[in-house]
C-alpha cells in the first residue's frame, strides 16, 4: 500500500522548484539567456581554485580506498577537526572534533537537529519568514511547527509573538539567519534578547529550550554590516551550515551541525545524529569532498560580486517605488509586491519572461523573492525588463 503522506506531499511541491522547471522549459524555446530566473538560489560563481586544485590533488596522489572508501559514521576525522579548529579561530569558540557532524548540506544539518533534540508531539518554533522546507523537517521529526509572524518593518524578530508562542512542549526555536528570504541579518541586540528569552522560558518551563541556527549564508556578508555567529550568544545551540554558498559548490551537498561545547546533550547529541542516520540512510556525505573542504576550509568563491548585483537590483527597486528592506548578506533580496496577491503578481511577470517566487512559501504574504545570484551582465539586462513589467501592469 502506497503511503498516503508522501502521496499528498505531491500535491504541494516546492514552488521554488517548480519555477525553475518553467524556466528552463522557457528557455529551451527562447534561449536561456532570454529568461530572467531569478527562483533558485544556486550560486553562480567559479568554486575557490583552491578547492579545485585540492581535488585534483587528492585524485592523482591518493589511493582509491583513501578516497572513495566508507568513512566512519559520524564523518572524516580530519574533516570535523578542521571545522572545529576554523570556528575556534574565527568566533573564539572551543569545539572539538566531536562537537561536529558532517551532513549533507545544511538541510541535512537541520533536519538531524530537529530530531536530536525533540520527541514526537513537541512544538518547534520558527520566525517568519522562513525557508519552506522547514515544513518537511519539522513535520517528518513527527513535530509541531509553530510560525512566529514577521516583523515586515525590518525583519528582525517579533518577541511579543515569540513570547506568547512557548508552551511546555517547546522544543525549540528554529531561526535562520542571515536570513533566506529577506537576506537580512539578525543583529547582536535581536540575539541577546533571544537568549534572555530562552533562559527564561527554559526556567519556567523546567527543561531546556534549544536553539537550532542555520546560517549557510554566514559568510557573504556585505559593506557596513555584520554577522555575528549565534552560538556566541546562548550555550545551547546547534548551528547548521553548508559551504554550497560560500564555496559555490551546492551539488556536492556538504554541511554540519555544530553542537556547543557547552550545550545540554553535548557529549551525546554527535552521537545520536549518527543513530538518527540509520534511520533516514543518511550515511555521510561523500568522502573526497570531506577530504578536500579540510584542507580549503576558510577559502571562499569571489562573494562580493553578489553585492555588486543587490546594489543593481536595489536600485532599481527604488526608481520603481517599491519598498524593501536592503540586504546584508545572502544573495537574496524580499521587496513588497505592488498587489497584495503575490502569487499573482509573480504569475505577470512571467508573461514578461522574469521568474520571481512568490512570499506565501516563506510565511509572509504580499512580498516576492529575487535570487540574484546570476551573472551580472545578465541582471544588468534584467533591470529594463523588470521596469518594463512594472511600469505597463501596475502603473
Amino acid at each position: 500500500m502506497l503511503n498516503e503522506t508522501y502521496r499528498e506531499m505531491l500535491q504541494n511541491k516546492n514552488v521554488i522548484r517548480e519555477l525553475s522547471e518553467f524556466a528552463y522549459r522557457r528557455g529551451a524555446e527562447i534561449g536561456y539567456e532570454n529568461v530572467f530566473d531569478f527562483s533558485l538560489g544556486n550560486p553562480s560563481l567559479e568554486a575557490p581554485a583552491s578547492f579545485t586544485e585540492k581535488m585534483i590533488h587528492l585524485l592523482q596522489t591518493k589511493d582509491t580506498m583513501t578516497l572513495h572508501g566508507y568513512t566512519p559514521t559520524l564523518g572524516n576525522a580530519r574533516f570535523k577537526e578542521a571545522v572545529a579548529e576554523s570556528l575556534n579561530r574565527r568566533y573564539g569558540m572551543h569545539y572539538k572534533a566531536e562537537h561536529i557532524f558532517p551532513t549533507t548540506g545544511a538541510a541535512g544539518a537541520v533536519a538531524h537537529s530537529v530530531r536530536a533534540i525533540s520527541k514526537p508531539g513537541d512544538e518547534i518554533i520558527v520566525i517568519a519568514p522562513y525557508f519552506s522546507e522547514y515544513t518537511p523537517y519539522i513535520e517528518g521529526a513527527g513535530c509541531v511547527k509553530k510560525v512566529i509572524p514577521a516583523d515586515t518593518e525590518a525583519f528582525q524578530i517579533n518577541f511579543g509573538e515569540l513570547e506568547r508562542a512557548f508552551t511546555e512542549k517547546t522544543s525549540a526555536v528554529l531561526i535562520n539567519t542571515p536570513n533566506n528570504p529577506s537576506g537580512v541579518i539578525y543583529t547582536p541586540e535581536t540575539l541577546m534578547t533571544l537568549a534572555t528569552m530562552l533562559r527564561e522560558q527554559s526556567e519556567r518551563f523546567g527543561h531546556t529550550v534549544y536553539l537550532i541556527t542555520d546560517e549557510p549564508y554566514r559568510d557573504i556578508v556585505f559593506s557596513g554590516f555584520e554577522s555575528p555567529y549565534v552560538s556566541e550568544f546562548y550555550p545551547h545551540t546547534l548551528s547548521c551550515y553548508s559551504f554550497a554558498k560560500s564555496m559555490s559548490i551546492p551539488g556536492e551537498r556538504l554541511g554540519y551541525v555544530a553542537v556547543h561545547p557547552d550545550c545540554e546533550g553535548a557529549d551525546v547529541i554527535v552521537p545520536m545524529c549518527g543513530q538518527i542516520s540509520r534511520g533516514l540512510g543518511h550515511n555521510c556525505p561523500p568522502s573526497i569532498i570531506m577530504q578536500a573542504v579540510a584542507e580549503v576550509i576558510d577559502d571562499v568563491s569571489d562573494l562580493p560580486v553578489y553585492e555588486t548585483n543587490m546594489n543593481i537590483i536595489n536600485e532599481t527597486l527604488q526608481e520603481l517605488g517599491i519598498s524593501c528592506v536592503k540586504p546584508g548578506d545572502t544573495f537574496y533580496i524580499f521587496p513588497k509586491a505592488p498587489e497584495e496577491d503575490a502569487v499573482a503578481f509573480c504569475k505577470k511577470a512571467t508573461e514578461y519572461d522574469l521568474v520571481l517566487v512568490p512570499s506565501d512559501g516563506f510565511g509572509v504574504k504580499g512580498f516576492f523573492r529575487m535570487a540574484y545570484c546570476v551573472d551580472t551582465e545578465k541582471m544588468k539586462r534584467a533591470m529594463p525588463r523588470l521596469k518594463q513589467f512594472i511600469t505597463e501592469a501596475y502603473r
